[in-house]
Parts: structure tokens; sequence; C-alpha cells
């Protein structure tokens, strides 16, 4: 292994970190604390989800025309 290896490990791993590290800040962020609550009561809702304009859409698992088994 040369040197010249050696750093572009070292760069490439600075970057990864730095950037996990600027995803972590921008999550905990202070105004995304609203969607994330949101996002988190979902799977506790009865199998309709909320828009973001309050109103209801079904579930992404529910088909109009799922009528169950045919046999």
């Amino acid at each position: 292994m040369s040197a010249l290896w050696g750093n572009i490990v070292g760069v490439v791993t600075l970057i990864l970190m730095a950037t996990f590290i600027g995803i972590w800040i921008w999550a905990w962020r202070p105004r995304h604390r609203p969607v994330f609550d949101e996002l988190a009561r979902i799977p506790m809702q009865d199998g309709r989800a909320r828009t973001n304009r309050g109103e209801t859409a079904p579930c992404c698992c529910e088909r109009p025309d799922d009528r169950g088994p045919t046999t």
C-alpha cells in the first residue's frame, strides 16, 4: 500500500463522518420535530393516514378494489 492510498482512505472517512454528523444535526433541528412526531404516530392509527392538510388518506396497503382472496 502506498501513502497515497492511506490519504485517500483518510479523506473518504472524513467526508463520510462529516456527512453523517450533518444529517444527524439536520434531523435533530427543532423545526423537524412536528413532522417526525406525526410520522411516529402513523403505526398507531387505525388504517388511515393524515396528510399535511389534515385530510385522511387510505393506508398504503389498502386498495379500493381489494375484496380479499377469491376462490
